[in-house]
């Protein structure tokens, strides 16, 4: 199957930086005025993206979309597991929930079924846009996986792609990666390699170009580009990326608001808490035991996949009653979607919907229940802040993914009136205890600042004036800067010449 123009971004692992390169060549190729897209057969992410329709996709492709100034749609990303418990995922395929399978079920029954939605996928795609950037998964070179992978060089195939393999020099070990990922490739698949990019460098260039002159002359493939080590700001999808938000810059000049995020073991959409590290004054770290407690001045409970099993393991780990007794001190504390639905006092689930738990107790500082239900709500909104003094009439815009839906017990203070007039989420009269089902809400700047602003007035803390932009202005310019910075340290004509394409 020959489609539209494309180039393919295959790893040698996972988080080699396959996801912000793709998104770099979705905005490089729209800048050269190209109508391009992005496209990833599988995904396997607990970060996802709404579509305007409500269709639920991976993040990553949600992301290049807007670096491509175009609507994400399911057809960039047909193929979404999210693992929901150990070997478990729910599968998602053109944006809505499919089944539910363990690892060797999906392989074994559900693989070879979804091959034509990928190819749909494709079609429509090749019928819209004029270059097509797709995203491999993990590496193509998996032994026991390479049968049933539809994420890889199957789907080179079907678009008759180039394919670029990316390594992080990073992690160490860069040569033996590339050469040992190309030696498991079978003859057809290593004539597809066309170049590698070695991404997330750090140091002096002519000390490796020894190495890449040897690399280039053992397997007869170019080195396309070496990417400098940056902090792009582009959203992270794979939960692997966890680890290096620990490390992202954060602003812990003259007084520090010191947040905690409980690290749940299901934690999904973590890239709600991305804006904090935005604003001054602010440090964010990880909770994962009571070890790391260390009293901090705001708690963030993120969403989870499994709001029961997350809820269990709080109180196995004895942070519920760390978080519980900070609520009833005066501290501040956030819940968001599942983190939400764990602030309340009772959470049903008599069918079985998430897990075995037919009924919890959740962590009382909240007067809401909760009963899941078989339908997902997935679906863009916008609203009005309505229960919080510190950002009354403000409007706000975010996302839901959940199951579950949320009632008051009496008469609860919600948080926001939505545009079709429902209600979302609960906030103490103290404005202290607050959740959501809105992900992306830190993602309202003007939002953001004014709790924080809030908390440091009550607190006798300076409050914050710096300048304010706007999300959508922040992430132009994020990916403008990626633009660049890939642009100068690839070999573009040679990326352009292999598509057969001209710039």
């Amino acid at each position: 199957m020959t489609i539209m123009k494309s180039i393919m971004l295959q790893g040698t692992s996972s988080d080699v930086g396959k996801s912000v390169l793709c998104t770099a060549f979705c905005r490089i190729f729209r800048e050269d005025g190209y109508r391009v897209a992005p496209f990833k057969s599988q995904n396997m992410a607990l970060n996802s993206y709404i579509t305007l329709d409500g269709g639920e996709i991976g993040r990553s492709q949600g992301v290049q979309a807007e670096a491509c100034n175009i609507e994400a749609t399911v057809d960039m990303n047909p193929i979404l597991l999210k693992p929901k418990q150990d070997m478990v995922a729910e599968i998602i395929v053109h944006g809505k929930r499919f089944a539910d399978a363990e690892a060797g079920e999906y392989r074994d029954r559900y693989v070879e079924l979804l091959i034509p939605y990928v190819q749909e996928s494709l079609k429509r795609l090749a019928d819209e846009y004029q270059v097509l950037v797709i995203e491999g998964a993990g590496s193509p070179a998996e032994i026991n996986l390479k049968d049933r992978d539809i994420a890889n060089m199957r789907v080179a195939e079907l678009a008759d792609a180039p394919v670029i393999l990316v390594a992080d020099i990073d992690r160490g070990g860069v040569f033996a990666s590339l050469v040992g990922t190309l030696q498991l490739l079978n003859e057809e698949e290593r004539r597809r390699v066309k170049g590698f990019i070695i991404n997330k460098f750090r140091g002096k260039r002519s000390i490796l170009d020894p190495g890449l002159e040897w690399l280039e002359t053992f397997t007869g493939i170019p080195v396309l580009g070496v990417i400098p080590y940056a902090e792009t700001n582009i959203e992270a999808e794979d939960s692997l990326a966890l680890s290096s938000l620990r490390l992202k810059r954060q602003d812990e000049s003259g007084q520090t608001l010191d947040i905690g995020v409980i690290r749940l073991p299901y934690i999904s959409n973590f890239t709600d808490i991305d804006p904090l590290y935005d604003e001054p004054g602010v440090r964010v770290r990880f909770i994962s035991s009571v070890t790391d407690w260390k009293d901090p001045d705001i708690t963030i409970i993120p969403g989870t996949k499994n709001t029961t099993d997350d809820l269990e393991w709080l109180k196995k780990s004895g942070l519920d009653r760390c978080i519980y007794e900070a609520g009833k001190s005066g501290s501040y504390v956030v819940g968001i979607c599942g983190g939400y639905q764990m602030l309340g006092q009772t959470l049903y689930d008599p069918d079985g919907i998430e897990s075995q738990h037919k009924i919890m107790k959740g962590l009382a500082l909240l007067p809401v229940e909760t009963r899941f239900l078989p339908d997902k709500s997935t679906v863009r909104t916008e609203g009005i802040v309505c229960g919080a003094t510190f950002a009354a009439d403000q409007r706000i815009s975010g996302y839901e993914i959940h199951l579950g839906q949320s009632e008051p017990v009496n008469d609860t203070l919600p948080l926001f009136q939505l545009q079709n007039g429902r209600m979302d989420g609960a906030i103490t009269e103290d404005n202290r205890i607050w959740g959501t089902y809105l992900h992306g809400i830190f993602h309202n700047r003007m939002f953001t600042r004014s709790w924080l602003n809030h908390i440091r007035e009550e607190k006798g803390m300076m409050i914050v004036t710096d300048e304010i932009m706007t999300e959508k202005e922040l992430r132009e310019k994020n990916y403008a800067a990626l633009s660049r910075l890939v642009s100068e340290n690839v070999n573009l004509e040679k990326i352009y010449d292999m598509m057969g394409l001209k710039k």
